[in-house]
């Protein structure tokens, strides 16, 4: 059977083995064999990932086939192969994997059984094999054995490079997603989330043209009396991972789930955190997720010891690591909720003008669910200098298949129809921009994400802000008053105002630029620089 499935997929007159559904001991056994990377002290397998060490947006394509050419927001982000540029890539990637030994993983997407999407994984490297099997729901006994044919294929070959010349893409590398096909081509670069954003991807596509369920990048957990959920969005540096992991609730996933009728669910089996400056004290959760099973990515290890550092980042800022997600304590196994009742959309504003909480009616939660605002911070990256407004639709622009404000619709429609409260919380500065004022402490953002979690928050009086255009909590318990109104926290009130003018101008410009289609109410309920 497993020959006619590789047959299916493209892999003929195959040469090498072929390893199915193998243990993550016997994975970590077959690469560290094969070479591929070294046990740390907490026995974790570390592999380094060579020229790509994070994903690359401009390798990436969608097969521009009849089925998808109309739904497909093309641009930039989504950039359109042809078909016959396809199937000759794909056939040397088939003809370069039929001649090596290969792991194959037969995995889920979507923990609610209802919506899953069956992935059938086939990779070169049996690292890249544990991935998958971490990542993906893994299926049960009895629903391996009933497995049938698989809704996507994933052909995984990272060390075949690919002469660009020949194919008139940009690199060695290449992500290409075929609907038509229902198959996931990646070839030439070692990195593991290009395996997961892909399928992301594909669910992001197919969850709301086939099931009508709204994709999110996000992070959810749940009450474990009432099954009540939040949904946490965020950039990275936004405090997402940190802010959900609450020991008070059960943690349903930390990145890309469903938003369905009958409620959330997460579309993975594992976690794949950064590992970059984590210690016991700050991310105890996922340090401690950090041992047998788990797969590092271009951690740096003590060559005695193999204790990692993960404080050096002399391979890459992206250090990271996949894991089970039972490796997390206080998981939600099932990996499914109930239904939303609180939304939380993170930002971190290093310009220090945007309330640390305030609430968002229907229009402006879509609005700000389009927007995908945080802002990075000198030093960050080269050439940076003062704060630089980052803005990521749907707080995951580079996995989003189709037009924004279908999402953002489908998002308000939620809203509206299950009376989920929205909230938009600043972790980002206070008192002044970056360098000036000061970063909003952690115990008053946890106070706040707790006063929204449970509806006290609703308790209290609300101010509105005309320049953000939204509703300023006046009280919040453990939180001092003053530090609500951003205004109030600088010194120089009339450089507060401008600031602010300035911030809610770049909101203006971004959406004017990038969401042309954006109905008038909902731009209306975003910021007003005049």
């Amino acid at each position: 059977m497993i020959d006619d499935r590789l047959v299916k997929a493209g892999i003929k007159n195959r040469t090498g083995s072929v390893l199915i559904d193998a243990s993550p001991a016997i994975l970590v056994e077959k690469a560290l064999a094969r070479g591929e990377g070294e046990l740390t002290s907490t026995g974790a397998l570390n592999v380094t990932t060579g020229k790509y060490t994070g994903r690359s947006p401009k390798d990436r394509f969608i097969v521009d086939t009849p089925d998808v050419h109309d739904k497909i927001a093309w641009g930039n982000v989504n950039m359109p192969m042809s078909e016959d540029t396809f199937y000759a890539i794909k056939d040397e990637v088939c003809a370069y994997l039929a001649k090596q030994d290969l792991f194959v993983v037969h995995g889920l997407a979507g923990a609610n059984r209802k919506y899953a999407r069956k992935y059938f994984v086939i990779c070169e490297l049996a690292s890249q094999a544990l991935f998958a099997r971490n990542m993906l729901v893994r299926p049960s006994k009895e629903e391996l054995a009933n497995y049938g044919e698989p809704d996507f294929t994933v052909l995984a070959a990272p060390m075949l490079k690919l002469d660009p010349e020949k194919y008139g893409i940009n690199s060695e590398a290449c992500v290409m997603l075929n609907f038509k096909e229902r198959q996931i081509v990646i070839a030439g670069t070692q990195y593991s989330g290009e395996i997961k954003k892909s399928i992301f991807s594909t669910m992001n596509y197919l969850m709301p043209v086939e099931e009508n369920i709204l994709p999110m990048h996000s992070s959810c957990n749940m009450d474990p009396k009432t099954g009540d959920t939040a949904v946490f969005f965020g950039l990275s540096g936004t405090g997402k991972t940190t802010l959900s992991a609450d020991p008070n609730r059960a943690l349903i996933g930390d990145d890309e789930h469903g938003w369905a009728d009958d409620g959330v669910f997460n579309f993975e089996g594992g976690c794949y955190a950064k590992a970059i400056r984590i210690s016991y004290v700050t991310e105890p959760q996922i340090y401690s997720a950090i041992k047998f099973g788990s797969l590092a990515e271009n951690v740096i290890l003590d060559p005695e010891t193999r204790e990692p550092d993960y404080f050096d980042g002399s391979l890459t800022e992206n250090t990271r690591v996949s894991y089970p997600v039972e490796y997390i304590d206080n998981a939600q196994l099932l990996g499914y909720g109930g239904l939303p009742k609180v939304v939380i959309m993170l930002t971190a504003d290093a310009f220090g003008v945007l309330p640390p909480i305030s609430r968002l009616n229907k229009n402006a939660a879509m609005y700000h669910f389009v927007s995908g605002f945080t802002s990075k911070v000198a030093g960050t990256e080269r050439g940076i200098t003062e704060p630089t407004p980052t803005f990521s639709t749907l707080f995951g622009e580079p996995f989003m298949p189709l037009n924004p404000m279908v999402y953002a619709q489908m998002f308000g429609e939620r809203m509206e129809k299950y009376g989920t409260r929205v909230y938009l919380i600043n972790t980002g500065w206070t008192g002044g921009p970056y360098g000036v004022g000061k970063r909003i402490n952690l115990p008053y953002t946890r106070a706040m994400v707790t006063a929204a979690l449970t509806g006290a928050v609703e308790m209290a009086d609300f101010k509105h802000d005309p320049i953000f255009n939204v509703d300023i909590p006046q009280h919040i318990e453990g939180v001092p008053d003053g530090v609500l109104n951003p205004r109030s926290t600088w010194a120089d009130k009339l450089a507060y105002d401008a600031q602010a003018k300035k911030l809610a101008a770049m909101f203006e410009d971004n959406a004017a630029k990038k969401y042309p289609d954006m109905e008038n109410e909902v731009r209306d309920a975003g910021p007003h620089s005049k």
